[in-house]
């Protein structure tokens, strides 16, 4: 028999604070985190705006036996640890993190399946290496890197930029010994890999699985790929801020962050009389055929919606719920206009005219694009929508075309039972999670 799995524990790093009651308490209030960038210097990219995480240090929860690996931890691996940590305290749970202490459960009987993004390399560790592989005309030369450049990396480089370190220092922390994985398909990772822990746990491999995601684009490399792919806002456009379903918006604004979840089996959760945030009802996911050219916007056609309306038809079919019972859907909502007039495509397939009456809950302009980092961030607010029976404030500077209900408003009451949680991405992956009320 499947098992029912429930989100009993949140945690969150982003730029409007750490753990489950800072964030939402931020989105509540309407607060946003883009301001001017100190972590990475990009105006000469024409960027000058992100919503960074002010501080930001593994160090503060990893057991003291572990700092020393916090300096081989890239920024995105130490998003994750925070926010696993934070959904650890969140779940009452106990786990290897604390020392001497008997865990809830055996390592063997808990996962870990984390969203990654492509890490870019911190440029001045690589420069010595790059700097001394020149040939005589001053160009790289793979046969000078070979030949010894290549020594003047420090020698756990690539300890720091392999995506699946996220889930590897959370496992390792947390004593993860049950089915894990790494996923990384851009926007979608964070979505999918809830999808996998779900399985995991329904099929009874795990009592319990950490999931979701982060990524940091806040770095010369990170901001440069999002340039390349006509994501970003920039020079002016960029201070007019990221407006979701505006046909006149920019582009997105960068970001970093993420939210790690504590998925757990439903009757293991109540056994130790804890109350879930919300349960996972279905999950869906699907792919959209996309060219090169009209992922980075510059072909004029439209990108393909049919795979994200395949998504959440099979994450509605997978939960056993007809659209019509959907409450309220966190979207993707980017900014990126061709992004967005696909995805509004996709929920009119599925959701027919309620589309333009199902509030839209849209984070980018308040957290920035989180890339890997927005799907745990999402379902992770889309479960604390349920549980606290609120939506938050919508933060737009624009005007989100008819038939969108994402324009600004303040954080209301509402009565939520079903939410859907979507998103696609870059390579035309799409995912997408029904909620219930717990």
């Amino acid at each position: 028999m499947r098992r029912r799995v429930v989100i009993s524990g949140a945690g969150f790093a982003t730029g409007l604070g750490l753990g489950r009651d800072a964030l939402w308490a931020a989105l509540v209030e309407g607060r946003s985190a883009i301001g001017a960038l100190t972590v990475v210097d990009g105006a000469a990219l024409g960027v000058t705006l992100g919503a960074e995480i002010k501080e930001l240090s593994a160090r503060d929860v990893v057991p003291k036996h572990y700092r020393k690996a916090v300096k081989v931890m890239a920024r995105d691996s130490e998003i994750a640890v925070i926010a696993a940590s934070f959904a650890v305290r969140d779940a009452g749970l106990v786990t290897r993190e604390q020392d001497g202490v008997a865990p809830t459960y055996p390592a063997a009987r808990v996962g870990c399946q984390v969203g990654a993004g492509l890490i870019p390399t911190e440029i001045d560790e690589v420069a010595s290496a790059f700097s001394t592989s020149r040939d005589e005309e001053g160009e790289f030369s793979l046969a000078k890197w070979g030949e010894g450049a290549i020594n003047n990396l420090q020698p756990l480089w690539m300890l720091k930029y392999l995506p699946n370190m996220l889930a590897c220092h959370v496992g390792i922390v947390h004593g993860c010994e049950a089915p894990s994985n790494t996923i990384t398909c851009s926007e979608a990772s964070g979505l999918l890999s809830l999808g996998e822990s779900a399985r995991v746990i329904e099929r009874g491999d795990a009592e319990a699985c950490f999931s979701g995601g982060a990524e940091s684009k806040l770095s010369p490399l990170g901001l440069l790929r999002l340039i390349s792919w006509g994501r970003l806002a920039r020079g002016e456009g960029e201070a007019r801020g990221a407006r979701p379903y505006d046909p006149d918006s920019a582009g997105t604004i960068s970001g970093e962050g993420g939210g790690i979840l504590i998925l757990e089996d439903r009757e293991s959760c109540r056994a130790r009389g804890a109350k879930a945030h919300a349960e996972l009802l279905g999950f869906g996911a699907a792919h959209s055929a996309r060219s090169l050219s009209t992922l980075a916007g510059r072909s004029g056609g439209e990108l393909d919606s049919t795979g994200l309306a395949y998504a959440i038809d099979n994450a509605l079919h997978d939960a056993g719920v007809p659209a019509s019972e959907i409450d309220a859907v966190v979207p993707q909502a980017s900014g990126h206009a061709p992004t967005d007039r696909a995805e509004m495509a996709a929920l009119r397939a599925v959701l027919g005219a309620r589309a333009s009456s199902v509030p839209l809950v849209t984070l980018t302009p308040a957290l920035g694009e989180l890339v890997a980092g927005r799907g745990g961030v999402q379902a992770g607010v889309g479960a604390l929508c349920l549980r606290e029976q609120r939506l938050p404030a919508r933060v737009h500077a624009g005007r989100p075309e008819a038939g969108a209900l994402a324009g600004a408003e303040p954080s209301r009451p509402a009565a939520l039972r079903r939410v859907l949680v979507c998103t696609s991405s870059m390579g035309g992956s799409n995912a997408a999670l029904v909620l219930g009320a717990a």
